[in-house]
């Protein structure tokens, strides 16, 4: 069976903050600090008022699908899915609600990439191990921009490599490499590059001592 790439979206293929930072600014008069990755600190009302939880996803779901088209293209990103297409199947697993799923595959297709989406809630861990069983792959490799997301398939599917990318550079430099991934990389030449040497190895990360950053 081929190899599988399970892949992120926002901030991996698509930038995604620097666009929802101008809409908030524009629609709503709040600041969007791309410094902090902890969004409670980050949406900061210019008229000195907190934001609740439930207020800022609800602010997240007024920009997806509505202001999907904002959305632009990461660098190298459709290129090197492109060529790993060739090594390997290739699903976008994105945490998105439902709904959004014929938006996100519309919005990807705009930009030249055209691959299986799943829209998930919550761990990716779960979904992760199951598309890599329906796959039967023997390797596998995951992409996705949230530290809590690695730890959650280094639980839930050891034997999957585990590829931290911020395509985002205002945000990348204040986001440390998150502690579960195998690697840091974020840039979307040198990651084909990772990629395509764990493919072309043929061995699971779970019978590898692979270290952070090889």
């Amino acid at each position: 069976m081929k190899p599988l790439l399970i892949c992120d979206c926002d901030e991996v293929l698509l930038h995604m903050v620097r666009h929802f930072g101008t809409w908030l600014d524009e629609a709503h008069d709040i600041e969007f600090d791309m410094s902090h990755h902890d969004w409670s600190r980050a949406m900061r009302p210019r008229n000195g008022s907190t934001l609740s939880p439930e207020a800022m996803w609800g602010y997240l779901d007024g920009f997806f699908p509505a202001e999907m088209g904002r959305q632009t293209l990461v660098p190298h990103a459709r290129e090197a899915l492109e060529a790993l297409s060739n090594l390997a199947d290739i699903v976008i697993l994105t945490n998105l609600r439902d709904h959004c799923r014929e938006h996100r595959i519309a919005q990807l297709d705009s930009h030249g990439i055209v691959h299986r989406v799943e829209c998930n809630q919550g761990g990716k861990g779960a979904p992760v191990a199951r598309l890599v069983e329906e796959h039967g792959a023997s390797v596998a490799v995951f992409v996705d921009d949230l530290a809590q997301h690695h730890e959650s398939v280094a639980r839930e599917a050891p034997q999957v490599f585990r590829l931290h990318m911020i395509s985002e550079p205002a945000m990348a430099r204040f986001v440390p490499a998150a502690p579960h991934a195998h690697a840091r990389i974020d840039d979307w030449r040198e990651a084909q590059r990772w990629i395509s040497a764990r493919f072309n190895a043929g061995q699971p990360a779970d019978t590898l001592h692979t270290a952070q950053g090889d």
